[in-house]
């Protein structure tokens, strides 16, 4: 019987996205990477979702690269097969992405959860980029991601000495959002998801790649493209209606045009 990878399921606009291999505490494969950004691609065009949620479980979020299925590769069959390819498909995704994190959150699983957008921790939450006990380094963005969330200091320690974040430190250092019990951490996720799912669509995409883009670019270009996303808005059903509901003191009706 084929394993299933991923699982899905969508409630009062959020769909709750979970990593499927248990035994292997989420370890991610190839198969389960693309299987992930497939899911993705489909609840990011459905009309009912307006936010995500992705998680694993309370021991792990995701533990790592599966290492078995590249330690024997040659650095010609790396670049070949590309593993982390499917990585970049994350960015496409334009509707916001919560990452529900809990326990071991490494190597590729921290690169996940950091290509996210939003990531709350639960209090058992470790988050860490262990390559180089593997004689490699992050390969997915961990690098770059990291520094930019962290600073340069503590992800030089991460990168070069394995040193890992709790969920306190992940949150006085900026990688993470918020941190709860762990027994709330699917639940508070959940919700801050459902808040979001209230909003006008148009302009939760349009803000989210700006905010994206902050990381990409020089600061006029970045201001030059937020300006034309913000006029542009006003070409949309949802601006009229949420400045109008504004006016008339009421609860917007958003139509997603």
């Amino acid at each position: 019987m084929t394993e299933t990878l991923i699982l899905t399921e969508i409630e009062d606009g959020v769909a709750l996205v979970r990593l499927n291999r248990p035994k292997a505490m989420h370890a991610l494969n190839t198969a389960l990477i693309v299987a992930l950004m497939d899911a993705l691609d489909v609840l990011d065009k459905d009309d009912d979702v307006g936010a995500i949620v992705l998680t694993g479980d309370v021991r792990a979020f995701a533990a790592g690269a599966d290492i078995k299925e590249m330690q024997d590769a040659s650095a010609v069959e790396m670049l070949q097969k590309d593993h982390i390819a499917p990585f970049d498909r994350i960015r496409k995704i334009g509707k916001p992405v919560i990452a529900a994190v809990s326990g071991w959150c490494l190597g590729g699983g921290n690169e996940l959860a950091m290509s996210c957008d939003i990531i709350v921790a639960s209090e058992s939450a470790k988050f860490g980029q262990p390559e180089i006990n593997l004689g490699v380094m992050p390969g997915a963005g961990g690098t770059q991601r990291l520094t930019r969330a962290v600073g340069k200091a503590v992800a030089m320690e991460m990168v070069l000495n394995n040193r890992t974040l709790s969920a306190d430190e992940a949150l006085h250092y900026g990688l993470v959002n918020r941190v709860v019990p762990v027994e709330r951490y699917l639940e508070e996720a959940r919700a801050l998801a459902k808040e979001i799912a209230t909003r006008a669509p148009l302009a939760i995409r349009a803000g989210k790649k700006a905010v994206n883009r902050a990381l990409e670019t020089h600061l006029a270009d970045g201001i030059t493209e937020e300006r034309q996303s913000f006029y542009s808005l006003f070409s949309t059903d949802d601006q009229n209606e949420g400045m109008k509901a504004f006016a008339e003191k009421r609860k917007a009706k958003w139509k997603g045009k």
